[in-house]
């Protein structure tokens, strides 16, 4: 078909994937445009990344950067030097980026110096903490981008005040969710609750999910056995099952401490399965941003261990309680959860299962064609 338009969609660490395919999906369904997908390789856990492409749908990549890890800035460095002569021949109408992590800055960059256009899914967020490096990549990205898609109205709020215009920003809801729910049916299929022992003559136990991987959270020794040293306190109560992040797996394996035997170090689990806990749990406890968001939408109760969260949404209107780092205060939030005072919560305006539909009509309608090629001054 002539004339169509060509959207290049990148994703470069495993939180991207649940938020990059159901707009991969969705763009299929439209012969008007043209998808393409690069990955940056800024995860590069080759099973980690089959696991989840395969379950997810996503096609395999048209390109791969196969960046690999680094410095903050080696990595940003690398990925704009590998990204441009890719930009260059595939020109592209559009590049679409999500989140927060490092491709999300570098490509976008890139793109806006080539004077490409370019749409940022998941913009506005802020966690108002600079020494954050994704609170660094989503201030800049949103600064640089054409299209402002937001899950929530402070989002809206934070990009006006950062002198965003109003009709750069779509309030569309969260593609994270558009997952969630498409792929809730078969993740409750799974049979990770067998394998973990946490199924009993068919019925679930009660049960508790930990992820942590946050730098501030796992890069010092002491601060990683503070807080471990609560979820001992915890797993006396109920099962707490911990997949270990690679990051966070060799900071443990520094530390040689020996914990309770319920709480339960396991590898890192696909998708499905990974959703599956979260929908079964009893609680989860975690230091990462989307699960915040499941959980809100799964109506879970979560505790966040931060002291400060980029989607307020999950708090004011979620399941989510902000309960920092102090093991004292997880270890006291963690048992009132338990004892049934957990907040009840409801789903936000818009987390339905549609997000990628409203983002992909928006392009359809504004984006437009290229006519001439970009180059190089």
């Amino acid at each position: 078909m002539a004339n169509r338009l060509k959207i290049m969609n990148i994703v470069g660490a495993r939180p991207n994937l649940p938020k990059i395919a159901p707009l991969m999906r969705e763009m299929k369904r439209h012969p008007d445009v043209e998808p393409l997908l690069v990955h940056t390789g800024q995860h590069y856990d080759d099973k980690l990344n089959d696991i989840f492409f395969r379950q997810m749908g996503i096609p395999s990549p048209d390109v791969n950067l196969e960046v690999g890890s680094g410095s903050h800035a080696a990595q940003t460095a690398e990925i704009l030097k590998r990204i441009e002569p890719v930009l260059l021949d595939l020109q592209p109408d559009l590049v679409l980026v999500v989140g927060d992590v490092n491709s999300t800055i570098a490509v976008s960059l890139a793109s806006v110096k080539l004077g490409l256009r370019v749409a940022h899914v998941e913009a506005g967020l802020r966690s108002f903490d600079r020494t954050m490096p994704e609170e660094i990549n989503r201030i800049l990205t949103d600064a640089l981008a054409d299209y402002l898609f937001v899950t929530e109205e402070d989002a809206i709020e934070h990009l006006l005040k950062e002198g965003r215009q109003r009709d750069s920003i779509f309030l569309v809801g969260n593609v994270m969710i558009d997952s969630l729910r498409y792929f809730l049916p078969v993740a409750q299929q799974s049979h990770v609750g067998e394998e973990l022992g946490l199924v009993q003559g068919g019925s679930w136990r009660r049960f508790a999910v930990l992820t942590l991987h946050r730098p501030s959270n796992v890069d010092s020794a002491d601060k990683l056995n503070d807080l471990l040293g609560a979820m001992d306190s915890i797993a006396a109560e109920l099962p707490v099952i911990f997949p270990v992040h690679p990051r966070t797996r060799q900071r443990l394996s520094q530390a040689g401490v020996t914990h309770h035997p319920d709480l339960k170090f396991v590898e890192p689990v696909g998708y499905l399965d990974f959703l599956c806990l979260l929908s079964r749990a009893t609680l989860v406890l975690t230091d990462s941003g989307g699960i915040q968001e499941e959980t809100t939408a799964l109506g879970v109760p979560c505790l966040t261990l931060r002291e400060n969260t980029e989607r307020p949404i999950t708090i004011t209107q979620g399941t989510n309680l902000l309960v920092g780092t102090d093991p004292s205060k997880i270890v006291a939030a963690a048992r009132r959860s338990l004892a049934g005072e957990s907040k009840a919560g409801r789903i936000p305006p818009l987390w339905d299962g549609h997000a990628a539909e409203r983002i992909v009509d928006i392009l359809r309608r504004v984006v437009p064609r290229k006519e001439s090629v970009v180059g190089v001054t």
